[in-house]
């Protein structure tokens, strides 16, 4: 991964109504969320969320599926284990490390 597309992730997470909503994506997992769900999960009003999410989107941490006449939207899994393992790929220097990028998120 090139180190553009994790700043961009980043300063899209340094944010905190981004990093909750990513958070909360994170959490639900493959099923996603529709965006009324988000909105009563963390108590945010339609217009700043759909900032928020356009902004997530255009970082690619997220992805959005229309499912008849509901939006879902999900944590991309691969970008986020990708930003990890750009952090961590030489940490430790070269010493036995606590951080194992291939073992970030074995579930997704």
């Amino acid at each position: 991964m090139e180190g553009k597309y994790v700043i961009k992730a980043l300063a899209a997470l340094a944010q905190p109504n981004r990093l909750q909503i990513f958070r909360a994506l994170v959490v639900k997992g493959a099923d996603g969320m529709t965006p009324a769900l988000i909105s009563e999960a963390l108590g945010m009003p339609a217009n700043t969320l759909s900032f928020h999410l356009k902004e997530l989107m255009n970082a690619d941490l997220i992805s959005q599926e229309r499912s008849g006449r509901n939006l879902i939207y999900r944590a991309q899994f691969d970008r986020m284990n990708a930003v990890l393992t750009y952090l961590s790929e030489n940490c430790c220097q070269g010493q036995a490390c606590e951080v194992k990028p291939e073992a970030i998120c074995k579930t997704c």
